[in-house]
């Protein structure tokens, strides 16, 4: 079967039943990538791509301190309207809990189950970015909103704010049923895990993060906050990062047991995206409860839609909506990292790794 075919045949027939426990593994054989153990094997290199992501990633390390701030608490002071006010303090309280959700995520669900050392490099600089996204959020809280009891709210956020509470409780419907497995033993335990990693690339990093990001550089686009968007930069470049390796695990399973993508996992991804539009939704509507000039919540859904399909065919499926990008400030803006959102190829910014360092050594 070729690459073209794998990616888009999800109608294998007759697969076995879902609960049906997997063959014994033969001890000669090559493992493949969700195969319950943990190899600890980098030579011979089963999967070279997912070393040389981690190695990329290695290449594009930033830093908090590099983001200069002071502009942004002009703005705030005194450039910023009441419903830019009230936007900006959602979406920073959503970037308060948001990257946690996906650590969590990655330590107690994705490292134990992607079973392929090259894989887990990848992870854990994974997990390092987040810990840095995170660190860069809680700079934000503190330079944005100074009184403490709004800051308290904020990092309380999905228990506070019922708009994120709404995209918290759509997390766990969909990642949470994973987390009581100990090894993927069965068909139903695989694409349980395709569903948790899918929501996580697709839906989390892939659908809330990015609109959040088309908030910051709409604003960016009328010459304010020039700090936060430029800390969104390279989270966004990060992002990509992460949610581009994520489809490709979701690429490596489909080619290593593509009777796991039948019409009902392609039914359920669906679902869930039509449900992450839906829940996105919700915190549209009350960012924009105060009605800020140039955005409305129909271009949002709109954007959402768009967004959302490109998700779906990247996991070779339909489009569920056919919707166009009504943000013509997001082509626009002058962010080489949204290259890598609307599918084109750019080389990465670099900065940060200074000395000699030897990747290329055999171990």
């Amino acid at each position: 079967m070729s690459t073209a075919e794998v990616l888009t045949d999800f109608s294998i027939p007759e697969p076995l039943p879902a609960t049906e426990t997997l063959p014994a593994a033969d001890p000669g054989a090559r493992k493949a990538i969700l195969d319950p153990g943990l190899d600890l094997t980098l030579r011979p290199m089963r999967y070279p791509e997912f070393y040389e992501r981690y190695r990329a990633a290695i290449r594009n390390t930033w830093t908090v301190e590099e983001i200069d701030f002071s502009d942004d608490v002009v703005d705030l002071n005194r450039k910023l309207l009441p419903a830019e006010k009230h936007l900006i303090r959602r979406l920073v309280a959503f970037f308060a809990t948001g990257d946690s959700i996906v650590a969590n995520n990655l330590v107690l669900n994705l490292y134990k189950h992607i079973n392929a050392p090259e894989a887990r490099l990848f992870l854990s600089r994974q997990l390092y970015e987040e810990a840095l996204h995170v660190q860069f959020y809680l700079t934000l809280l503190d330079t944005y909103l100074p009184d403490p009891d709004e800051r308290a709210e904020a990092f309380r956020a999905v228990e506070t704010i019922p708009s994120i509470k709404a995209k918290a409780e759509f997390c766990f419907k969909w990642m949470d049923t994973i987390g009581q497995l100990g090894e993927l033993q069965t068909r139903e335990d695989r694409r349980t895990f395709l569903l948790n990693l899918i929501c996580f690339a697709a839906c989390i990093e892939g659908l809330f993060f990015f609109g959040a990001f088309a908030y910051v550089y709409f604003l960016r686009s009328k010459g304010l906050l020039n700090g936060l968007a430029a800390g969104t930069n390279w989270v966004f470049r990060d992002e990509s990062g992460h949610m581009d390796f994520a489809f490709s695990v979701v690429d490596t399973v489909r080619r290593e047991e593509p009777d796991l993508f039948d019409d009902e996992l392609a039914k359920q991804i669906t679902e869930m995206m039509e449900d992450a539009v839906e829940a996105e939704m919700q915190f549209v509507q009350d960012m924009l409860s105060d009605g800020v000039p140039g955005l409305s919540a129909a271009d949002s859904r709109e954007y959402l839609q768009f967004v959302a399909d490109q998700r779906l065919v990247r996991l070779g499926l339909s489009k569920r909506w056919g919707s166009k990008n009504p943000f013509g400030f997001m082509e626009l803006q002058d962010v080489q990292e949204l290259s890598n959102f609307f599918e084109r190829t750019v080389s990465a910014y670099q900065v940060g790794v200074t000395g000699d360092v030897a990747f290329d050594d055999d171990f």
